[in-house]
């Protein structure tokens, strides 16, 4: 049972990638085929982004063969190859769609490369460039999210991870491009809650480039190939005033109007000619302007209506999005209808505010209008005004009737420019109102939204608080409701106890009458035989008539005294009935409590995060397997002598069986589950897992079995072979787990049915003495440590805390060595009451697995009592942390505990010398328990001494600690967790290795 190694992996993985490749005629493998059109896809994009111009454009015209990569695969689960081509040629074809539609876009997205931004002078233009790039980031956002989640841990994901190397590079590309256009554009418009879509947008994008870099940047591989970007925890300002001013367009000078030429002769030809080409001029340039207002208008009409269908498929698609969303709880569903229903404003809000801003166009352009024609109408004015003067000084002489009439013309014609110009104004003024209008209807449909979520918000809290109240209040009940039932068990218990008492109380008061009765019956016995004696004499003498009367009478009084005689035991016949039935209940009772108990340990073995006892090892498991055999035996045998009757049952042996059994069979799943961690297969942890749970259930069959609603139902005959048949089943099963248990000993163990008898006994006292040599030697070496010289370089303070130590330690193997001793009499004792005749090489060969899981615990005891001086050592030699020490003073307390319970498995009931070992054991734990509280109460005052002020920092330098300490943990974790799977690692070899001290 070992790993598949690395080596091995990849020389598996270019093997299957060359039979792929080859150019022999085989059918290559669809996962193969799979992997090869997933790296051509990375390399095909980083052509595309970093190539030549012209690489763009060739790859626009063959769309229709990435569209045949992503038709070609089919299934392979969402985790798969095939999933990760569909999207990553969707996304390699929304890129060359946006390139085709902004040819000036190079494929890098450099800021470099287009640093004029002309997109920005028009607000519309600008508003679907930025849009636009913002779309292609999020399909980026969403493909680098498949990616991920398509790491199998199990697999090398260096092929996955390389396919996020060209979305990081332009992601960030587009990254710093959208915060270049998005500051230039507020910089050149005014209109800034018409932008506030896109800066709400460009906020969510920034978080989640945010944890796209920061998951990048934990992977090993992918940060040896480029650098990730380091974003700012916050979005930057898009209205700094310091932000880098972007070069302006060149704009085209208007050429300067020409003033009319003076007239110099009203009534000459050349003047009239040139006042018919100036307003000629006039009304052409009118036209032109008219003409141009019409193209305008069609345009700005052609881009609304390009908007409108952009919009209706982001809306139609973040719908989508969000109806895959609404299978959550029903208050959540509540929440994401309103979030709906405000997104549908919001695009509502977008589509009006682009209304708006065509009527603020419309308006705009229909008062460059109205200034054009003032400004004409003042030109014609000027002109007019000039040519009047002319004719007034030049009128004299001429007659005063045809200018009058010109004079009226031009008059007419001015009222007649005002009064479109009234209407101009007016029109002007509606579009304004509209536009108020909409704008404060949208308002009030924000507003309202705004109040519906956030009292379905304040709804989802008070029911969680309500559902948190209620869980409480149903906790509560329940620990009551145990506690009740716990006191009337116990009531139920003494009452049972009662009963017993009274039961051996009447059973000797029977028992008593009983030989008073019998003494009775012989004196009455011994009366008719006088009796009978004189009625022969009576009849001798030929009395018959007194001798009848007479034998009436001595019948009569005979029937009276037996009636009295046996009056008296029918009742307490009856009540010893009564107490037989109360005894078959309180026996059933038990059988449920015993069945319970195993149900209990059943659970906690399917628990994945109980761990059952972590001291077990295979050698103590064995024993404890063998200890439950043996009381699954006793307990048949107590259970048969009870059910026959007989003067060797008991009731009280066969209570007191049934929970040492229960108890057994619990142990045997704690241990079976502790030495789960020790098994390098997942098959052979669930083999031994259900194995156990199979002990456990034919242990609570054999309870069932014998209970009174079972057996009752039976011949008395059939009885003890139900008995029987449970006990066989019980020890089938746990000679299974046994079987299965016996893989895990050490291959280096030694045999000890192949050894000697004399080799038997002298190993296991050797061990239990080089036990405590090594213990005598480990307290000579602490003694030898605090008498050293104190180093000059130390401290007072340091010196102080290293004697602390010692007396610490030098307390802990105090208790260790005390506990040896005590450990070696309770061995003693064990092999002297267990061998009857034989020899104590024969106890340790029948026992093997006891003796066996003896040794293991005792070098366990002697290892980690040595670990613990060297780390003490380290400690004050400052090569060792206190850390280490925490730890070997665990790993003692754990040695004791597996050396207390391979003790205890062989020991009797109520022994001296195992209450002695327990005693012993247990000052062994409050030592170490002492160890580590001084310890500990070292590390928490250094971490004081270290502690930092948080008030008094910045919220810059407050945050970044924060960031740091965040970093930190998360190290820490990955960390723990690499030490967790070595730590495991380590202890499954050991039990494959030959053990070397």
């Amino acid at each position: 049972m070992s790993y598949l190694s690395a080596e091995k992996a990849e020389s598996e993985l270019a093997q299957s990638i060359k039979k792929a490749t080859s150019n022999e005629e085989t059918a290559p493998k669809q996962k193969h085929v799979r992997i090869q059109t997933f790296k051509c896809l990375i390399t095909v994009h980083k052509i595309i982004k970093d190539g030549h111009p012209n690489v763009i454009k060739d790859a626009l015209r063959e769309t229709s063969w990435l569209e045949t990569c992503a038709r070609s695969v089919s299934g392979d689960g969402p985790r798969g190859y095939g999933n990760l081509i569909r999207q990553y040629v969707d996304l390699l074809l929304h890129k060359l769609h946006y390139h085709r539609d902004h040819p000036e876009f190079n494929g890098t997205f450099d800021y470099e490369e287009y640093i004029s931004l002309k997109n920005i002078d028009d607000p519309n233009e600008g508003f679907e460039t930025i849009n636009d790039l913002m779309g292609l980031q999020d399909r980026i956002d969403r493909f680098q999210k498949i990616v991920f989640a398509s790491f199998r841990s199990h697999n090398n994901n260096e092929c996955r991870i390389a396919s996020l190397v060209p979305l990081v590079e332009e992601s960030y590309g587009i990254y710093k491009f959208i915060t270049s256009m998005l500051r230039a554009m507020h910089k050149r418009t005014d209109a800034i809650d018409a932008l506030q879509p896109l800066r709400q947008k460009y906020n969510t994008q920034h978080y989640n480039l945010l944890k796209f870099y920061y998951e990048c940047s934990n992977l090993r591989y992918l940060t040896s190939l480029i650098k990730v970007p380091n974003l700012s925890p916050d979005p930057p300002s898009l209205i700094e005033a310091s932000t880098p001013k972007l070069p302006k367009r060149p704009e085209i000078e208007a050429p300067p109007i020409q003033s009319p030429e003076p007239v110099v002769d009203f009534w000459s030809e050349q003047q009239q000619r040139e006042y018919d080409e100036q307003q000629k001029r006039l009304a052409q340039q009118r036209a032109d302007e008219q003409e141009r207002m019409r193209q305008l208008q069609l345009q700005q009409q052609k881009d609304f209506e390009e908007q409108q269908r952009l919009l209706a498929e982001r809306e139609r698609m973040q719908q989508e999005e969000l109806l895959r969303q609404q299978m959550q709880n029903h208050q959540v569903g509540r929440i994401n209808d309103l979030e709906l229903q405000l997104l549908n404003y919001r695009n509502q809000l977008e589509r009006d505010q682009m209304l708006l801003e065509q009527y603020d166009q419309r308006v705009k352009a229909l008062e460059q209008e109205l200034q054009s024609v003032l400004n004409n109408a003042q030109q014609r004015d000027a002109s007019k005004d000039e040519l009047i003067r002319s004719l007034q000084s030049k009128l004299k002489a001429n007659s005063a009737l045809e200018a009058t009439e010109k004079l009226e013309r031009m008059q007419a014609d001015m009222r007649a420019k005002n009064t479109e110009l009234a209407d101009l104004i007016r029109e002007r003024d509606r579009a304004r109102n509209e536009l108020a209008r909409l704008q404060g209807n949208q308002r009030d449909d924000m507003d309202r939204l705004q109040r519906e979520l956030e009292d379905a918000r304040n709804e989802l809290l008070r029911i969680g608080k309500s559902k948190g109240d209620e869980v409480s209040n149903l906790l509560m009940k329940f620990h009551r409701e145990k506690a009740e039932l716990e006191a009337a068990l116990n009531e139920k218990q003494a009452l049972i106890d009662e009963f017993l008492k009274q039961l051996e109380e009447q059973q000797g008061e029977a028992d008593q009458i009983r030989r008073e009765k019998d003494e009775e019956i012989a004196v009455l016995q011994a009366g008719m035989d006088e009796c009978l004696g004189q009625l022969a004499a009576l009849q001798q003498n030929d009395r018959q008539a007194d001798l009848q009367e007479e034998l009436e009478r001595l019948e009569n009084q005979q029937a009276d005294k037996l009636n009295q005689i046996l009056g008296k035991p029918l009742s307490l016949i009856l009540y010893c009935h009564h107490l037989l039935t109360l005894l078959i209940i309180f026996t059933d009772s038990i059988l449920n409590v015993c069945i319970q108990k195993i149900n209990d340990g059943v659970y906690e073995l399917e628990t994945p995060g109980q761990h059952g006892n972590e001291n077990a090892t295979p050698e103590l498991t064995l024993s404890m397997i063998e200890r439950a055999s043996i009381t699954s035996v006793e307990f048949m045998s107590a259970f048969g002598k009870f059910l026959d009757g007989s003067n060797s049952g008991d009731h009280t042996g066969t209570i007191t069986r049934s929970l040492n059994f229960a108890d057994t069979i619990n142990d045997v799943l704690q241990h079976a589950k502790g030495i789960t961690r020790l098994v390098v297969d997942d098959e052979d942890i669930e083999e031994i897992t259900r194995l156990a749970r199979q002990s456990a259930e034919a242990t609570i069959h054999f309870f069932f079995s014998v209970m009174s609603s079972h057996l009752n139902n039976l011949p008395r005959a059939q009885r003890p072979e139900v008995v029987v048949q449970g006990n066989i089943r019980v020890q089938d099963a746990l000679m299974q787990l046994s079987t299965k248990t016996e893989d895990l000993i050490m291959t280096g163990n030694t045999d000890l049915n192949k050894l000697a008898d004399g080799e038997v006994g002298d190993l296991v006292e050797q061990e239990m003495s080089n036990a405590a040599r090594a213990i005598e030697e480990a307290t000579a070496r602490i003694q030898a440590l605090m008498n050293r010289p104190a180093n000059p370089e130390f401290s007072a303070t340091d010196l102080q805390v290293h004697e602390l130590i010692l007396k610490s330690v030098l307390a802990l193997t105090n208790a260790i060595a005390h506990l040896i001793k005590c450990a070696t009499a309770s061995q003693q004792e064990i092999v002297a009451q267990g061998r009857g005749t034989s020899s104590k090489a024969a106890f340790y060969k029948k026992h093997n697995r006891w003796t066996e899981g003896l040794i293991s615990a005792a070098k366990s005891v002697a290892v980690a009592t040595n670990l613990l001086v060297e780390a003490a050592d380290g400690v004050i030699s400052k090569t060792h942390s206190l850390e280490q020490l925490i730890v070997a003073s665990n790993e003692v307390s754990a040695a004791t505990a597996q050396l207390v319970a391979a003790s205890r498995v062989k020991s009797s009931f109520l022994s001296r010398t195992q209450e002695k070992l327990e005693l012993a054991a247990k000052a062994v734990k409050e030592a170490a328990a002492e160890l580590v509280k001084q310890v500990k109460g070292l590390v928490e005052k250094k971490s004081e001494d270290l502690a930092v002020d948080f008030n008094k920092l910045s919220v810059h330098e407050f945050k970044r600690r924060e960031m740091e300490q965040q970093v930190k943990i998360l190290k820490l974790d990955a960390e723990l967790i690499q030490a967790r799977r070595i730590l495991a690692e380590m202890r499954r070899s050991a039990y494959h290795t030959e053990e070397t001290d």
